[in-house]
């Protein structure tokens, strides 16, 4: 190990890796602490992006199968497996960026090194000018709930349960919720989705989450939104969990073998020292000036420690912007309204910067233009054509405000629209940009003219 480091990163996921790297490239001697097995975090080691179901519409096609069955271990050990062959390429990403991992769980000290306590060995310190702090989140857990990791499971064990459950009661209908109800489905899961808010994805743009909604019960899943759980008790011999919860109807019961917990993300915060340099954690998020600077000079955090968006790619977004700022090259925070949301549910939804309700709560006079994918002609080829793409536009300059679209490929669409907010365009330049046809994509084209009724083909 080096004896002259110039930055600490503790934590070795998408945000804290991004850092490490971008900071090697620009001349800093970097340590990388990380106490698990596998780099690249909870988003590349944990993360589940669910398969599409193509088999269930063969006959659509004139395809018959016969009877269709599923290899569930081979399904999982295949995910498993294209997460080692990632961690294995984060790994490699180290060793050519000159990056030194070293195994364990770091923390801060009262003067000012880092100590790294390994699963066997005896702890080491390590001293530099800075250090970035980088450790994710976990699930988090409604009060009084405790996640065993048999009965109550979290998306950790989703993602591995040696066998599919005839019925999983999910708690949270935000990105993870819907995704791990979509996956479940697919398989044949009677799936229980419970959300206290009144729709599935909250934050999310009330037309695209009803697509996604009328997706999910035609796929038999059971939606029940605007309900407040109320416990969830799982009796020693019982095979199944009974979770209760108040809706619209009163009290309720519903039964699963297990139950996800879906609610969100919690910080971990724990564990690293904070207090020993007079650092303290508000709700779990630690304060952080523009360049990611904690009120303790020299110490810098990002990621799921510095509060939301908490997704894999702003931190990235973060590390990459942390390191530039320690080298003297700050480019500034990234504008969080250029950060793309993505759920890699079945339809996938996806949108980035405002949503029509919320910049109406701003005051501005907005218009709206929507591209149904039944108007699509490559969506009707492909027969996926559940769907929409809407755009939001200030209606005095026509400047695009938001985006938010449900259908195939949403995920990746949306890039097209983060860049046109990045470049400040107005619905002309979308609309007047020629895109190939037949494609998905030129539903953007038409949404935008469609704001202001120039659209030729709905």
């Amino acid at each position: 190990m080096s004896d002259s480091i110039d930055l600490v990163v503790i934590g070795g996921g998408p945000g804290g890796s991004a850092a490490a790297i971008r900071a090697s490239q620009l001349g800093l001697r970097v340590a990388l602490v990380e106490a698990e097995e596998r780099l690249g975090g909870t988003c590349l080691n944990w993360g589940c992006i669910p398969t599409k179901a193509l088999l269930r519409r063969a006959e659509e096609f004139g395809l018959t199968t016969g009877d269709i069955g599923h290899d569930w271990e081979r399904v999982i050990a295949r995910s498993r497996g294209v997460v080692e062959e990632l961690a294995g390429g984060v790994s490699a990403l180290m060793k050519k960026n000159r990056v030194e991992v070293v195994r364990g769980r770091g923390r801060l000290t009262p003067s000012r090194e880092v100590e790294v306590v390994p699963d066997d060995g005896d702890p080491v310190r390590l001293r530099a000018e800075r250090v970035l702090l980088a450790t994710g989140g976990r699930p988090a857990s409604l009060p009084g709930v405790e996640i065993d990791g048999e009965r109550v499971i979290s998306s950790r064990e989703a993602m591995v349960l040696p066998q599919r459950p005839e019925t999983l009661v999910i708690i949270g209908a935000g990105a993870i919720g819907v995704e791990f109800a979509s996956f479940y489905a697919a398989f044949g899961t009677r799936v229980i989705l419970l959300e206290a808010q009144p729709q599935v994805l909250p934050e999310e743009d009330p037309e695209t989450a009803a697509v996604l909604t009328a997706a999910l019960e035609a796929d038999g899943v059971e939606v029940h939104t605007g309900v407040r759980v109320t416990g969830v008790k799982t009796p020693a011999r019982a095979r199944r969990a009974t979770v209760a919860f108040e809706g619209p109807e009163g009290p309720a019961e519903v039964k699963g073998e297990r139950v996800l917990m879906a609610v969100g993300v919690t910080a971990n915060a724990g564990g690293l020292g904070l207090a020993a340099l007079g650092l303290r954690a508000d709700r779990g998020r630690v304060p952080v000036d523009d360049d990611y600077q904690t009120p303790v000079p020299g110490v810098y955090a990002i990621g799921d420690l510095i509060g939301p968006p908490q997704l894999a790619h702003a931190a990235s977004a973060e590390g990459a912007a942390a390191a530039e700022a320690m080298a003297g090259q700050g480019r500034g925070r990234p504008d969080p309204a250029s950060i793309p949301r993505c759920i890699y549910s079945d339809p996938e939804v996806a949108s980035v910067g405002l949503t029509q309700a919320q910049a109406e709560d701003r005051g501005i006079e907005v218009k709206v233009g929507r591209f149904p994918l039944t108007a699509s002609g490559r969506a009707r080829a492909s027969g996926d054509t559940a769907g929409l793409i809407k755009l939001v536009f200030g209606a005095r300059y026509g400047e695009l405000l938001g985006a938010s679209i449900a259908g195939p490929e949403a995920t990746e669409l949306i890039a097209e629209l983060g860049l046109a907010l990045t470049l400040e365009a107005t619905w002309e330049e979308l609309a007047g940009t020629v895109h190939a046809h037949p494609t998905l994509s030129e539903g953007v084209m038409e949404a935008a003219a469609a704001a202001f009724g120039r659209s030729i083909n709905i």
